[in-house]
This record gives structure tokens, sequence and C-alpha cells, in this order.
């Protein structure tokens, strides 16, 4: 049986770590709101961005820019966006899950790999794949040009040939207790399928065509990037949001079942005591 200092110091332990684990719920909770608000200004404007211009890309002359060439598929780039901590439920291995499953539909010869997170850049070098490039503490101070930088890169490739197709493997932000790994095509530009020629919505360019992709097309990659960077930046502070306050309830129910068992070792020792004292006084007589 425990003895009841041994029982403190364990409950004392609990307790500090319980400490821990709130702050660590509310920072996440304040985080989570800002982190939210700045998804849902960004969300529309990429999903109707996206939309639009996969709708001009099934109409235009995909010689018109070479994001909107599509190429026999011979090397292929996946952008793993992962935390850089941990402490965050099931965050990490669930985007971890959804990239195993798409590289496990291609030859390890014909994959790159490009990791934003220690996570997934641990998880990629355990698996002995090419890492083209490691970005790490980007969710420390998210900024824009962090997005511009790598859709810049991924463009840069793409067009040098290096990649024939680029997707990116997040988890989309959907509330506080969910969130859904998911695995997006961003280069080539995807072309909406039409439903029949001459039908749905058609566009007049201007100016023309040439020009006005020129300009379009880098910035809808860009944006991709940075709806992405923003849903799993989301989704991390609401992952570790719940699994905090999840450890915290733990930690109190111990610390409850803990004391308990105390105060019932204390009480037999007690009664061990007295008993003691009252055989002693006994055999006095």
């Amino acid at each position: 049986m425990a003895k009841t200092h041994d029982l403190k110091r364990r409950i004392r332990s609990i307790k500090n770590t319980m400490q821990v684990t709130k702050a660590m719920k509310m920072v996440s909770a304040a985080r989570l709101r800002r982190a939210q608000d700045r998804i849902l200004a960004a969300r529309p404007f990429a999903v109707t961005t996206s939309k639009v211009l996969s709708s001009l890309a099934a109409r235009a002359n995909p010689e018109l820019h070479p994001l909107l060439v599509q190429r026999e598929i011979k090397r292929v780039e996946l952008v793993l966006v992962t935390s850089d901590r941990g402490l965050c439920g099931s965050f990490n291995a669930n985007a971890i899950k959804a990239a195993t499953t798409f590289l496990g539909q291609h030859r390890p010869e014909t994959l790159n790999v490009m990791t934003v997170g220690r996570r997934g850049r641990d998880f990629v070098r355990r698996r002995k794949l090419k890492i083209t490039a490691e970005w790490l503490d980007v969710f420390r101070n998210l900024d824009f040009s962090t997005a511009q930088l790598i859709g810049d890169d991924l463009i840069g490739r793409y067009i040098g040939g290096e990649v024939d197709a680029v997707y990116v493997a997040y988890n989309e932000f959907k509330s506080v207790v969910s969130q859904r790994p998911v695995v997006e095509q961003i280069l080539p530009i995807p072309r909406a399928e039409l439903v029949a020629a001459g039908e749905g919505e058609d566009y007049i360019y201007e100016p023309e065509p040439e020009s006005l992709f020129e300009e379009i097309l880098p910035g809808y990659v860009r944006m991709q990037v940075w709806r992405a960077l923003l849903e799993s930046a989301a989704a991390e502070h609401a992952a570790r949001m719940t699994a905090m306050d999840s450890a915290t309830k733990n930690a109190k129910e111990l610390t409850e079942a803990l004391t308990l068992h105390m105060n019932r070792v204390r009480q037999a020792s007690i009664t061990t005591a007295i008993i003691e004292v009252v055989s002693g006084a006994a055999a006095l007589e």
C-alpha cells in the first residue's frame, strides 16, 4: 500500500500538470479565435476564385499559360502541412494518415515532398522520401509572405518541368471539435468539367487572356497555399484546445480519486495506531 506522503507528492505533481494544461487550453482558445477570424475572411475569396478559374481553365486554350498545361504525370510533389509541436490530439496523425494514403498510390521514385512543420518533416525522413524543402516554425508568426514564397517555389519548379502535379495535404478546419484531413490538387490548375458545349457561364476576357492569366494564375496558387496554412493553423489550435481540455478533466478526476485513496490510507493508519494503543493498554492491565 502506498504511503501518505507518496500520494501527496503524486497529487501535487498532477495538480501542477493540470495548471499547465489549463493554461495551454486558454492560450489555444485565444489563438483559435484569431485564426478562425482569418480563415473565415479568406475562405470565401479562395473558394470563389477556385471555381471561377476552374471554369475559365476549362474554356481557355491550355497554351495560354504554363500553369494550365496538363502533362503526363511522371513526378508528383506533395506539400504536407503539420504542426511544429505535439500535444494536439490526433491533428498530426490525421494529416500524416491522409498523406500516407496518397503516397501509397504512387511509386516512391516519382514522389517529392515539401514539409511545413516539424512533425511532417520527421515522418517523411522516416519514410526516406525526397524532401525538396522544409518550412519550420511557420505558424509561430503566420504571414502571407510565407505562402507567397512557398507558392512561388512550387510554380517555378512546375514551370521548369521538375514536377508534373502538385498536391497539398492538410487539416481543414470545420469546427472546434471537428477537423477534416484533405489532399487537394493545386497544380496544374484544375479544369472544371463542362456539362455540355455552350452550357454554363461564359466569360469575356478583359484584357486579353494571356496578360490576364499571367497575373491571376500565380496569385491563385499562392492563395490556395495561404488558405491551406490558415486552415491548418485554425485546426491545430482547435485540436490542441480540445486535447488540453480533456487532459485537464482527466487530471481533475485522477486527483479526486487519489485524494479519496489517500484519505482511506490515512484513516486506516490512524485506526491501526488506535488499535495498537488499545491493545497495549489492555496488555498492561
